[in-house]
């Protein structure tokens, strides 16, 4: 006799898996990093708080004027002195020691990065942090071969020359990721740096001035100086700075490009996105589900790069959606420690509001609004993964970037009018085509104005790979051989 009776509710529901906060040492008080040493800053402090429960984790110096002079000065002190003057196998090795010393502290920043960003504990572990090492030694690889990185076409010769002093400003979606990207070939150049991590992550560019420390890397080479936004306009400003490399907000972004206008200082610029995620009528669509889910949800929306604009034919609209609701259904919301854990906290309650605010004006402008059952947390900053529906190009949450976990599908009938729909933007950092055909793939990627194009996949990293966008997604390259012509003369 066959059993029709269902299993219980409760048969396949996740155990808690908490990764322990004992191995991370989180210090009531930080100062700044500045020529080798921790030192108090000037400013006044601030508060970094956990996003998962709102406690308050540390207080944090605030770099004002005078520190962020007195760490340029360092910084070029140590360019003068030391750094400019090491071969370049001899600055290799600091930078392999720092990924090694990257590697054997894996856990500890990964549990870091996840009480301090709000993260899931199991991208940043299984993500971020093996691909910060390998930024530190990919750029290590090409440290004794700057010869060989940039065309003699391009005019750098056989010799090409570090600039000087780099003024770096991170954001907080990816704090050690985007201290990776901008550090590492920046110092296998021969420069040395002042960076500003985002006043809501600090914790993690304070724990790599201590691997810095630890790897015994020259004083003034690596600077450190936290605050907020007045911070990060006055190492801008600064004379003494020769780059500014910035990714963050577009309109930041703006404010940077004019500071720096009539200045000889060299620039790079990572800003915002609405990538446009297109799904193709022969696409495999379970596989297109998978990739949709990480564009979109992945650190919970907090991505530049973000597939935030599904365009999906529409002979297979209902199906695929039919199948991502599903999909959607799975994924679990909760605290960023547990290695369950797929969608963490939002980074801050201001991140929050924007999402709220612009999640409101899409269900009031008409698109629908679908989110699956979701039991959020009391404390913290949460917000479910949310797909709207029957979007429209006038439609702002298809215009303007959310950076949070919701996704704004529009249907499409020809592959010129997904084309066209995916261009429609005032964005142009990444893209993803989804289908069967290779001639299609290579056709639309030709066609879409987007610095990065994936391919049947979503989200892929690698540090051989340049990165960077178009129109007021920014310019200039980071990762790969090309992410170091920014950093040479």
């Amino acid at each position: 006799m066959t059993d029709n009776r269902k299993p219980p509710a409760d048969v396949f529901r996740y155990a808690p898996a908490p990764e322990s906060r004992s191995i991370v040492d989180i210090k009531p008080s930080y100062g700044l990093f500045i020529g080798g040493e921790f030192v108090d800053g000037h400013g006044k402090s601030f508060k970094t708080i956990s996003p998962s429960t709102e406690e308050v984790l540390a207080e944090v110096a605030e770099a004002d004027d005078a520190d962020v002079d007195a760490a340029v000065k360092a910084a070029r002190r140590a360019y003068d002195r030391v750094w400019s003057k090491l071969p370049g196998r001899e600055r290799a090795k600091y930078l392999y020691r720092i990924a090694r010393i990257i590697q054997e502290r894996s856990r500890e920043l990964a549990v870091l990065e996840s009480i301090d960003n709000g993260k899931p504990i199991k991208e940043s572990r299984d993500v971020d942090i093996p691909i910060v090492a390998a930024h530190f030694f990919y750029y290590a690889g090409w440290a004794d071969k700057l010869a060989y990185a940039m065309p003699q076409s391009a005019g750098r010769g056989t010799d090409p020359q570090p600039l000087g002093v780099a003024g770096q400003i991170i954001p907080w979606n990816f704090p050690l990721l985007m201290l990776a990207w901008k550090i590492a070939p920046a110092l296998a150049c021969g420069n040395t740096v002042v960076l500003k991590p985002a006043e809501t992550t600090p914790l993690t560019a304070l724990l790599f001035a201590e691997i810095c420390q630890q790897a015994d890397l020259p004083p003034g080479v690596v600077n450190i100086i936290t605050g907020a936004g007045g911070t990060g306009q006055a190492l801008v400003g600064h004379p003494g700075i020769d780059k500014v490399a910035f990714t963050g907000s577009t309109d930041v972004g703006k404010a940077i490009a004019r500071t720096v206008a009539g200045t000889d200082k060299k620039v790079t610029l990572e800003l915002g996105g609405k990538a446009a995620n297109i799904v193709f009528d022969d696409a495999p669509l379970d596989q297109a589900v998978e990739g949709i889910v990480t564009g979109i949800f992945f650190n919970q929306g907090h991505v530049c790069c973000a597939g935030s604009r599904l365009l999906v034919q529409e002979s297979i609209a209902d199906e695929l959606l039919a199948k991502l609701k599903r999909r959607m259904s799975t994924l679990r919301v909760g605290d960023p420690l547990d290695k369950n854990t797929d969608i963490g906290a939002i980074n801050s309650a201001e991140q929050l509001a924007r999402i709220r605010e612009l999640s409101d004006i899409g269900e009031a402008e008409g698109a629908g609004r679908w989110s699956p059952e979701c039991e959020l947390p009391q404390h913290g900053f949460w917000f479910p993964p949310t797909l709207f529906t029957d979007v429209t190009q006038a439609h702002r949450i298809a215009r303007e970037e959310i950076f949070g976990p919701v996704l704004s599908v529009l249907t499409f009938r020809t592959p010129a009018e997904a084309v066209e729909k995916a261009n429609n933007t005032p964005y142009g950092l990444s893209a993803g085509v989804w289908t069967e055909k290779g001639s299609r793939i290579l056709k639309i990627a030709n066609q879409l104005r987007a610095g990065v194009v994936w391919a049947n996949t979503f989200n892929k990293f690698d540090p051989t790979s340049p990165f960077g966008g178009y129109q007021e997604s920014g310019y200039g390259r980071e990762g790969g051989r090309h992410g170091l012509e920014a950093y040479l003369k």
